[in-house]
């Protein structure tokens, strides 16, 4: 058996080979992130024999090698994706000298997969990859999208600080935005007639009642505010921005829906997890099966509790948060959620954690690790969420 360490970069990768008896096929060298380097490197390791007879190492470092691992995949060659933080530690493990390079780390990255059986990365690893990188870019764009409505809510606050509690909490609601698209300033809002109401009826489907028109027509004639050409100037620019935006949200969206119905991950079938949220926890988990139990899927987010044991000293200590924030936010954002549908997990969070006196982000964390268990029971039986199933596994 062959052993391929790589540290991966932006423009090029760094590669060691070596054996099963620790014999060196080939000390570092380093090919081009391109097509001649990529040419370079399958030739050497078709130069090794079969991809069964071939194990290969990369750590998880961001969006650098993916198209090095879609080149693996293509080609039939498995590989495995390690945490850094196994690596960080390996070396640590093996010398006091703080030297690191990425020669030394491919030659690391080797040792290590020869050192574990770790689980193979699956050919699925195009869709999780995907799903992965869809979900950090809606949540970056939906993020960008909550800034444009800060800068509009400031700028109406001065031209007509009564259309935000007209609309309460819809402000971002598709009838809110085409009336502020169509009328940026209050007095053309005050001048709307019963065609723009006919307009609006069939924008929010109905629900803006001409009751509802009339009233936002006479805030606009009586507002405080004050408004000018700027003052449109602004809103216009604001709202085209926003418009950009939610038109990139709604595509991105659009593919990992398409994603994730061809995954279909029992994941989905969980009551108050969203299609975003499962595909979020989906494309940062990735193929859940390589996890051996639901204690890695709590250390891989995160949400496993450090421990200190010294002598007669042996407690827990707060949340260690390592791995993706991402994941943890959605875990975190889901616990909440799930409240509302799954019975047991409340009565879990109120009547257990509540009455302890746990915080609540505490006591949400611990709902947030049941959780984490029973999608791990869910994806590696590839059963759908029912309560009797949650009820003799909680």
């Amino acid at each position: 058996m062959y052993f391929v360490g790589i540290d991966v970069s932006k423009y090029k990768h760094d590669c060691f080979i070596v054996t099963e008896e620790g014999v060196v096929i080939k000390d570092t060298f380093s090919f081009d992130n391109n097509r001649t380097g990529f040419t370079l490197f399958f030739n050497i390791l078709s130069s090794l024999g079969p991809p069964n007879k071939i194990r290969i190492g990369l750590e998880a470092t961001g969006h650098y090698g993916n198209n090095l691992m879609k080149h693996l995949s293509v080609k039939g060659y498995s590989f495995v994706l390690l945490n850094p933080i196994i690596v960080s530690r390996f070396r640590s493990s093996e010398t006091l000298r703080r030297t690191k390079t990425d020669k030394l780390d491919a030659m690391l990255i080797a040792e290590v997969i020869a050192s574990r059986d770790f689980k193979n990365y699956p050919l699925l690893a195009y869709h999780f990859n995907d799903l992965k990188s869809l979900t950090r870019l809606r949540d970056r764009y939906v993020k960008q999208r909550s800034q444009y409505l800060v800068h509009l809510t400031n700028q109406l606050d001065v031209v007509f600080p009564e259309f935000k509690p007209f609309f309460g909490d819809s402000l971002k609601s598709k009838t809110a935005i085409y009336i502020l698209t169509k009328y940026p300033s209050p007095t053309r809002i005050a001048k709307m007639n019963i065609n723009t109401h006919e307009l609006l009826r069939k924008v929010s489907y109905g629900k803006f009642s001409y009751a509802k028109f009339v009233k936002l027509k006479e805030l606009a004639q009586n507002t405080i505010g004050s408004s000018s050409e700027v003052d449109e100037l602004t809103i216009n620019s604001i709202l085209r921005l926003y418009n950009v935006i939610q038109e990139e949200i709604n595509v991105i969206e659009a593919k990992i829906e398409t994603i994730m119905l061809a995954l279909d991950p029992p994941t989905m079938s969980i009551p108050g997890i969203g299609l975003m949220s499962a595909a979020t926890i989906v494309g940062e988990y990735g193929d859940i099966t390589r996890f051996a139990s639901d204690a890695k899927m709590l250390a891989y987010a995160g949400l496993d509790a450090a421990r200190y044991q010294s002598g007669l000293a042996d407690y827990k200590g707060q949340m260690v948060k390592h791995g993706s924030r991402y994941l943890r936010q959605a875990l975190m954002n889901v616990a909440i959620s799930t409240l509302n549908y799954i019975p047991p997990l409340y009565d879990y969070y109120y009547r257990k954690k509540h009455i302890e006196g746990k915080h609540f982000r505490i006591a949400l964390s611990h709902v947030a690790r049941k959780l984490v268990r029973l999608i791990y029971k869910l994806e590696t039986t590839r059963t759908r969420f029912d309560l009797s199933l949650y009820n003799s596994h909680k």
